[in-house]
């Protein structure tokens, strides 16, 4: 699957593994709907935290986008494109869609789908010295990565939030293997200043394996970490890739 809509601006991406699951590219967003209804866990914009979902939204903006009202912004999109508002989890991000990249995988019983959307330019090196700001303070810079993880699967809630844990480390490892740094400081950046995650688990009651666990050194968590890595490392790459091209001199004759 790779980056399926590198070359199309619309279109729709079925699952291979997962039936009825499909990933979709519309009007500024990707859409990722999933055939029954998940226990979700995410830090969304809108839809964060614990909640039931259908369906996940990864939304554009531009680099001038002022982020006042950003749930409000959110609603109203979604609204005008007649999905679900209570149902949705939803992220924004200034990458371009077309750098979205898909990888979907099977271990120990689940079937793992991951879309991740990454830019650095506004990457961060947590417990470093920084610029921060306050939590009343709106800020919004182009550059987060955006990751979208449903598993068709059964699982505890302390395995989901291991899941998110070992996703995390996954996207930090992508980072440092691509040398990225924070601008503040010159040192190896372990994220962006707005990362998101959205998890989504089907919780079947008819699945192989209740996980208890989703780290590392399990099965379930080494496919995680393979899929997280290789779809963050591979949109960060393909935004590197634009980047140069258009900073090359052939393209300023």
């Amino acid at each position: 699957m790779s980056l399926p809509f590198l070359q199309q601006e619309q279109g729709v991406l079925h699952s291979e593994l997962w039936p009825g699951l499909t990933l979709s590219r519309g009007e500024r967003h990707l859409r990722l709907r999933s055939p029954v209804r998940l226990q979700g866990l995410s830090s969304a914009v809108h839809g964060g935290g614990r909640i039931r979902l259908d369906q996940a939204v990864n939304i554009y903006v531009d680099r001038t986008y002022q982020c006042d009202d950003p749930v409000r912004d959110i609603r109203l999109l979604l609204e005008q494109w007649q999905y679900p508002v209570e149902d949705t989890a939803a992220l924004l991000t200034a990458v371009n869609l077309g750098h979205a990249s898909i990888m979907e995988a099977e271990a120990d019983g689940a079937v793992l789908f991951c879309c991740a959307t990454g830019g650095a330019t506004n990457a961060a090196r947590a417990g470093s010295s920084r610029t921060t700001f306050a939590a009343a303070e709106p800020f919004v810079k182009p550059g987060t990565i955006n990751i979208m993880l449903f598993i068709d699967g059964q699982m505890t809630e302390g395995a989901m939030v291991n899941v998110i844990q070992t996703a995390v480390e996954a996207k930090t490892a992508a980072l440092l293997d691509l040398n990225v740094a924070d601008p503040d400081n010159g040192l190896q950046a372990t994220g962006t200043t707005t990362d998101a995650i959205v998890l989504g688990v089907s919780q079947k009651p008819e699945a192989e394996v209740l996980h208890r666990y989703a780290g590392t050194a399990t099965e379930l968590g080494a496919a995680i970490g393979r899929l997280v890595y290789g779809t963050v490392r591979e949109s960060l790459e393909q935004g590197r890739a634009m980047a140069s091209a258009r900073l090359s001199p052939s393209n300023n004759l």
